[in-house]
């Protein structure tokens, strides 16, 4: 009813206890549905050029910014070409030909650790993108840099109630994302969040996850794609937008099938209730055995004469039963 998917009873009893709250930033935080907003040229290139080949490229690849890429030229009517020897670099962007010119698009540092030196006028560009809270996308051909595009994602809607929601629960909350400091540190302060790791590789975020639970947190990581699998693996509980890829829905022991991060703060809820329910139950389940036992094994005897009826043992067992099953169905009254 909640849109709250939960793989095993383990995931509820271990969301009571968590402290921090790591969460993607991309289809997690924001839409995940990115736009390209800035298209900026270099070294004689012209828009048209420079989008036909980023989407050409980005065909191939399954990231929501290529398909943001893609999309937009396809608007403007931009004709795509096949790509031959194309491969994604985890965390770093695409390489392929196209044309018989070899293409190189994704991170900064991607575009520079295969050797392209990046023009100051493009650097500066990217710097003001960045400071908008735009990501931006490096294009180099034949190892030129040949243009940028800057593209937006805007916050889910629902995101800052959610995260304001879970501050008043006393959880940390910590933002992990592959995307530059500038871009996840402005939408962090949007967001009041004061906790923001960038720039990590699938690998770093399950690096942060280990290194907290070393120091005793509980983990909970949300996360929506191919990237985040490992670090929802590595949490105490994972949780994955069921708007994400399928890798990342079956390292999750919950899935919010809205893929909004109130579910999170639903789920919390439904743990804490749940946690207590079972504790009540425990209690009712064993205060009339632990009355009626001395009774039976005639404590009472030498005073007043008094042992335990078979009849009245088997009420109190039903009563125990009664009051266990009706403590639980309070749940359904529970306000998530």
């Amino acid at each position: 009813q909640s849109g709250i998917l939960i793989k095993n009873a383990e995931a509820i009893e271990k969301c009571e206890k968590v402290t921090h709250i790591l969460t993607d930033k991309t289809g997690t935080l924001t839409a995940g549905k990115p736009q390209v907003t800035a298209t900026i040229t270099a070294n004689g290139w012209d828009e048209k050029s420079l989008l036909s080949v980023a989407a050409s490229i980005e065909q191939s690849s399954e990231h929501p910014l290529a398909r943001s890429v893609v999309d937009y030229a396809k608007e403007k009517g931009y004709e795509l070409t096949s790509v031959d020897s194309f491969q994604s670099i985890t965390g770093g962007g695409v390489k392929g030909k196209v044309n018989g010119k070899a293409i190189l698009l994704g991170k900064q540092k991607f575009i520079e650790d295969n050797g392209v030196s990046l023009p100051d006028e493009l650097k500066n560009k990217s710097d003001e993108l960045q400071g908008k809270a735009q990501t931006v996308i490096w294009v180099a051909v034949d190892g030129q840099t040949v243009g940028i595009f800057g593209i937006s994602d805007p916050v889910k809607k629902t995101t800052p109630d959610a995260i304001r929601a879970l501050h008043k629960m006393g959880l940390k909350v910590v933002m992990l994302t592959g995307d530059n400091e500038k871009t996840a540190k402005a939408i962090a302060k949007e967001l009041g969040i004061t906790d923001v790791y960038a720039g990590l590789e699938p690998k770093g975020k399950q690096e942060i996850v280990k290194k907290l639970r070393s120091e005793g947190a509980k983990v909970m990581m949300a996360g929506d794609g191919i990237n985040d699998a490992p670090a929802l693996a590595e949490a105490e509980v994972g949780v994955a937008m069921g708007t994400g890829t399928d890798v990342a829905i079956e390292s999750a022991g919950i899935t919010l099938v809205k893929g909004d991060l109130n579910g999170i703060v639903k789920a919390l809820r439904l743990s804490r209730g749940v946690m207590r329910n079972i504790r009540q139950n425990l209690f009712f389940a064993f205060i009339y055995n632990a009355l009626g036992v001395p009774i039976a094994a005639g404590v009472l005897y030498p005073f007043l004469g008094l042992l335990l009826n078979p009849m009245i043992a088997g009420a109190a067992m039903s009563f125990s039963s009664v009051s266990v099953i009706g403590n639980s169905l309070r749940l359904r009254n529970l306000k998530l």
